[in-house]
C-alpha cells in the first residue's frame, strides 16, 4: 500500500493490496476498498462504503457521505460501488437511506466524470457514462451502457433504459426509453434511436432495423400505449431487443418519453 504521511485513514477501514491513498485524503470508519484502488489528493471517502477493485478516485470527490434527505436520522446505510470506476474531480456520491432500501450501488466500468452527483438510493449499472455536472436525485436508475450528457438533471425515482442517451442540458422527469436519443432543449423529447452508440456497441444491421421499426410504431402510429404494445408483441415476439422495450415501458411508474 502508498500511504501519503498527510492521508488519514481509520484503523475500521479495510485496505486492499496495492491501495495508493494520496495527500490530505481522509478514508473512514467501514470503508472497505478493494486492491489496487487509487485515491488521490483531497477526497473524502466515508462509510459504510464497499469499494470493489481497481476503482481510482480524482482530487476533490466526496463519497459515501451521508444522503441529503431530511428524514435521514443517522440511520446505518450504505454504498456498493463495484469494479474499474472512474470517479473525476468534485464527484458526490451519497449513501442509501433507510425509506429508499438502504443503499446507493454503482456497477462496474463507470466513468463519472467531473462535478456529476450521485443521489441516495441510486442504483447504476455497468458501462455507465455521467458526463460533467449530470446530476442524479434520488432513486434514479441508470441501466447499462446509458449515456447522460453534460449539466443534465434526471427527476428522483426516474429510469434510463439500456443504451439510453440522453442529450445535455435535458431536464428528464420520465423514464427514458431503452436505445433512444433523449434531449431536452425546453420540454423533453424522444429522438428517435440512439443509432451512433448501438453502432459502436456492435448491435447488427438486423438489429439496427428492429429496434427503429419498433420506435416507428411507438412514436409514429397512431395507437395508443396499450395499442403499440400489443402490435410490438405481435410483430417481434422473438426479437430480445424489441422485448426489452416492451418491458421497460409495461415497468415504467413515471410514464416514458415518447
Amino acid at each position: 500500500m502508498g500511504l501519503h504521511p498527510t492521508a488519514i485513514v481509520s484503523s475500521r477501514a479495510s485496505l486492499g493490496a496495492d491501495v495508493i491513498i494520496g495527500a490530505y485524503s481522509v478514508v473512514g470508519d467501514d470503508v472497505i476498498l478493494g486492491a489496487g484502488c487509487r485515491v488521490d489528493e483531497h477526497v473524502v471517502i466515508q462509510g459504510p462504503s464497499q469499494i470493489g477493485q481497481r476503482c481510482h478516485f480524482f482530487p476533490f470527490g466526496s463519497i459515501g457521505l451521508p444522503p441529503q434527505d431530511l428524514k435521514y436520522r443517522g440511520e446505518r446505510t450504505e454504498l456498493i460501488v463495484g469494479d474499474d470506476n472512474i470517479f473525476r474531480e468534485y464527484v458526490t456520491v451519497h449513501r442509501g437511506t433507510a425509506q429508499g432500501g438502504g443503499r446507493t450501488v454503482i456497477g462496474h466500468h463507470n466513468f463519472i466524470m467531473a462535478y456529476s452527483h450521485i443521489a441516495h438510493d441510486c442504483i447504476l449499472g455497468s458501462h455507465i457514462l455521467l458526463a460533467n455536472a449530470a446530476t442524479l436525485a434520488g432513486h434514479v436508475l441508470i441501466a447499462d451502457h446509458a449515456t447522460i450528457g453534460a449539466f443534465s438533471g434526471i427527476h428522483q425515482f426516474c429510469k434510463v433504459g439500456f443504451h439510453g442517451f440522453v442529450g445535455g442540458y435535458s431536464v428528464i422527469t420520465k423514464d427514458v426509453l431503452p436505445y433512444s436519443k433523449t434531449v431536452s432543449p425546453r420540454e423533453a423529447g424522444n429522438y428517435g434511436v440512439n443509432t451512433i452508440g448501438l453502432e459502436r456497441k456492435g448491435f447488427s444491421p438486423e438489429s439496427m432495423t428492429n429496434i427503429r421499426a419498433a420506435f416507428r410504431v411507438i412514436q409514429q402510429s397512431k395507437l395508443n400505449t396499450s395499442q403499440a404494445l400489443a402490435a410490438l408483441k405481435e410483430r417481434f415476439a422473438d426479437d430480445r431487443d424489441v422485448q426489452s422495450i416492451i418491458e421497460f415501458i409495461e415497468g415504467s411508474e413515471r410514464g416514458v418519453i415518447r
